[in-house]
């Protein structure tokens, strides 16, 4: 069923940015990567670090997906009622905001209750930066090759968490807690300043898409809403319990788990590239199901392998995800309407933490009685139970055009 716009006349320039325009927006992205994975980065290694274990983690991270699935709804909400542009930069301040005051509470205050009330305001300044960002992608996109574009998003973005991985890793092991928090304030300064100044008025010129009261979207929604659950969900616990599994099993530094990190990403970046040369060979759908196959494969195997093939390991899984990600992203664009990105984007990341939030109660119960490598093991037999899933919707007839 083909959408039809709230307001059609707006199609051909909402998303013509200039150059230095669309630079600006790559730029600010990648800031924005750097300091959200190396928030993340830190986090798990400070809790891992200071003896919390697998409970500690689990908590942590029940907590930020908590906060994202009662909140991902209204950032989506937000980044379709107000600019998105000056939405983004005042979430990259609060992000600057929050990290500060992270860096200025953890040397007096025990690291699990300062890392959990810092992630509940965090998560919700990055979901709407993240929302927001997202949706303005077709603006960057300007009617080129959207697989392209997106690749490009994904790589700028990737090469933001590359950097993380890698300056991350290195402060862990030779400053205090307090300085990586800092370096990460600093970015997301930077990135709100150049959010701000981007001139993106072409983009707004002509008919502006009205706020509907319907989430209008093509068939194959929901097998995308379930593909990006499985893909947000494996990324999220290979990169928040790797940090526990370097300490626990491999009995490695914290240099040893930013080489697993820089692997991740390097993998990653590898993966969004490809898409352009994949995409065309095989449907979306089918070519999620492979993915998420073989992701699931790799995390059953981890329990078995040992360096160096533990980091060609961390490698692959990120190639892959990466790779399934831009692929549903480009989908994703391709069966929503304009004026719905945002809050479509906040029903497919409320599912996705939901899965996120029953993995990690899980983890949560079982605590430090099961290794790291246990998890990941048990994890990849849920993703073959969402595949069986994911298999079932995408033999079903059509399905209805709204939502």
């Amino acid at each position: 069923m083909s959408i039809r716009s709230p307001c059609r006349p707006a199609r051909k320039t909402i998303g013509r940015l200039s150059g230095p325009s669309r630079y600006g927006l790559l730029f600010s992205a990648a800031l924005g990567a750097f300091g959200r994975n190396g928030y993340f980065l830190t986090a798990s290694w400070i809790l891992a670090e200071r003896g919390y274990g697998s409970a500690g983690l689990a908590v942590f991270l029940a907590i930020v997906s908590a906060t994202e699935f009662i909140l991902s709804p209204v950032a989506g909400l937000l980044a379709d009622r107000f600019n998105r542009r000056r939405l983004q930069a005042m979430a990259d301040l609060g992000r600057f905001i929050v990290s500060l005051a992270t860096a200025s509470a953890l040397p007096n205050v025990a690291a699990l209750p300062a890392m959990c009330m810092s992630a509940v305001l965090f998560s919700f300044c990055d979901r709407v930066a993240l929302t927001s960002g997202q949706s303005m992608i077709p603006a960057i996109v300007a009617g080129r090759d959207s697989a392209t574009w997106n690749s490009i998003v994904v790589v700028v973005m990737q090469t933001g968490n590359f950097g993380a991985a890698l300056l991350i890793g290195m402060l862990l092991g030779g400053y205090a807690s307090a300085v990586p928090f800092a370096v990460l304030a600093t970015s997301f300064l930077f990135a709100a300043i150049i959010v701000a100044s981007t001139n993106t008025s072409t983009a707004s010129r002509g008919c502006r898409p009205q706020l509907t009261t319907v989430l209008e979207v093509k068939p194959g929604f929901r097998r995308l809403v379930v593909a990006y659950a499985l893909f947000y969900s494996s990324a999220v616990l290979f990169s928040v319990m790797g940090s526990s599994f370097v300490f626990a099993e491999l009995k490695g530094t914290a240099a040893d788990f930013g080489v697993l990190e820089a692997a991740w990403s390097i993998g990653s970046l590898l993966g969004a590239v490809s898409l352009a040369a994949v995409r065309p060979r095989i449907s979306a759908d089918r070519q999620h199901l492979c993915l998420l196959g073989t992701i699931a494969l790799m995390f059953i195997t981890l329990r078995y392998s040992h360096t160096p093939w533990t980091t060609l390991l961390f490698a692959s899984v990120g190639f892959l995800y990466n790779l399934g990600r831009v692929s549903v992203e480009v989908a994703f664009q391709s069966r929503v309407a304009a004026a719905s990105l945002g809050r479509a984007k906040g029903v497919m990341h409320s599912v996705a933490v939901a899965l996120s939030l029953m993995v990690f109660a899980v983890v949560a119960a079982v605590g430090d009685r099961a290794v790291p490598s246990m998890i990941f093991f048990g994890f990849g037999v849920i993703l073959l139970i969402g595949i069986s899933v994911l298999t079932v919707f995408h033999r079903q007839p059509q399905e209805k055009g709204k939502s």
